[in-house]
This record gives C-alpha cells, sequence and structure tokens, in this order.
C-alpha cells in the first residue's frame, strides 16, 4: 500500500489548523507543516496532532516555499492542504482509494467548495473549483511563482478527477478579505514586474468590468444571492488594485 503525507505551508493559522487536521488524522501516514514565522499558537496545534514542523521565516514565494515544504515529505504520495480548508469524508474515501490504485503519471483534481461571508458559493465561476492537490511526491512539483502558484507535471500525465468536495473557508469578513487581497496583489505585481511588465489605469478598469460582468452575469453569482454580489464587486476591485499597484510603481 503506498504512503500518503499531507504537507502544508502556514502562518498564524491558529484559528483554522485544528480543524483541518482533524479531518486527515487517522488515515495519512505523516503531516509535513512548513512554518513562515508564526506568533500564534500554530506550532503547539500542529505538534499536538503528530505534525513534523519545521519553519522558514525567509519567505520566498509561496511556489518556492512549496517546493522547500515538499522537500521534506517521505511518503510516496503527497496532499496540500490549506489551513482554512476540510477534507470531507467522501474525498477522503476518493482520495484513499486513488492512493490504493496507484495509477502511473496521473495527476488528481479535488473539487473545492468555498464557504464565502456565511455562504457555500455555488456559482460565480467558483464551482467546483477543481484544483491540482494530489500526486505522487517524486512526479510533480509547484513552479516558482510568486502567488497563484501551480503544480507543474509531464505533459503526458493523465488528470483524473476525484469525488467529494474539499470544503474551504476562505474569508471570515471584509477586513479579512481585504488584507488577503491587498498582499496578492502586491505580490502579483512584484512578480509582473520583475518580469519587465508594466500596466494602464484602463487595463485596470477594463479588466475590473470584465471580471464583475463574467463572474455576477455569466457565471450566474446572482444565484449565489448577496454574497454573490458582494464577491463579485470585491474581486473587481481587486483586479483595479493589482494593475493600478504595478502602474503606480513606474510614476516614481
Amino acid at each position: 500500500m503506498p504512503t500518503i503525507s499531507v504537507a502544508m505551508i502556514v502562518k498564524n493559522e491558529a484559528q483554522d489548523l485544528a480543524q483541518c487536521l482533524e479531518t486527515v488524522q487517522g488515515w495519512t501516514d505523516e503531516i509535513v507543516i512548513l512554518d513562515s514565522g508564526s506568533t500564534d499558537d500554530t506550532k503547539r496545534i500542529a505538534l499536538n496532532y503528530g505534525a513534523k514542523f519545521y519553519e522558514n521565516a525567509d519567505w520566498p514565494g509561496f511556489g518556492k516555499q512549496r517546493q522547500l515544504a515538499q522537500q521534506y515529505v517521505t511518503s510516496d504520495y503527497v496532499l496540500w492542504l490549506d489551513a482554512d480548508e476540510r477534507v470531507t469524508p467522501e474525498l477522503r474515501e476518493s482520495i484513499k482509494q486513488a492512493v490504493q490504485l496507484d495509477s502511473p503519471h496521473t495527476i488528481y483534481e479535488l473539487p473545492r467548495v468555498s464557504e464565502v461571508f456565511g455562504r457555500e458559493i455555488r456559482h460565480s465561476g467558483w464551482y467546483p473549483d477543481y484544483v491540482v492537490r494530489l500526486y505522487r511526491t517524486d512526479y510533480a512539483n509547484y513552479n516558482d511563482s510568486l502567488v497563484h502558484e501551480k503544480v507543474e507535471f509531464p505533459a503526458n500525465a493523465r488528470i483524473e478527477k476525484l469525488k467529494g468536495d474539499l470544503q474551504h473557508f476562505t474569508y471570515k469578513s471584509i477586513h479579512h478579505y481585504l488584507v488577503k487581497s491587498a498582499n496578492y496583489a502586491k505580490a502579483w505585481a512584484d512578480q509582473r514586474q520583475a518580469k519587465g511588465k508594466k500596466a494602464t489605469l484602463w487595463q485596470g478598469v477594463s479588466h475590473a468590468i470584465g471580471c464583475f460582468v463574467k463572474m455576477y452575469l455569466l457565471k450566474a453569482g446572482f444565484l449565489d444571492g448577496k454574497q454573490g454580489f458582494l464577491l463579485a464587486v470585491l474581486s473587481a476591485h481587486s483586479t483595479l488594485v493589482k494593475y493600478a499597484d504595478l502602474w503606480e510603481r513606474e510614476q516614481h
């Protein structure tokens, strides 16, 4: 039977970590957590669940931090989770079956459902939000992206969709959304600037309008109620901000 590790990168996740680890305890072989400088009870909680806890406070970006975390994984398979996610019983059984079958050259996508401002978002282009999170440890790895990192794998890989939702409790409040969004916007602008890219305010405005129309109208965000409307507005705002950030840097 192939073995499976849970891998996570975290910082100040005491609010969510225990609830996440509860859903993987008892059926995984190892939990690997790489911390980037927590000042809360994250480490204590991780160790209470038997996790192998490592630290790297010299933040290199999301992609490289995940690469480093994967170096600590000793199991045949790695399952990537964020602290604000939960593995449902149906998904757990689907993961266990996939690992047991051990199909060669296969990458697994998990369907993720996000709860935002007290409601599960089932439209808005957010569901099913398939994310690559399970693969053989020696077969794939994350790229170097500072933000919105992706798993890189051989071109001949077969992608299989698993059953059962990965629950994602993504934003706790408007303030939490704005802080998280601002950090992503900065990282996006840093990455674009490093590649010599530029931006105009018109690009920001046009992409923001397009984002709202796509989410709220084309992807039926109106069916997600008031949360769907708010999410479309906030997503449009975040889109504008990241282009404005890159544009503003050229003004100095």
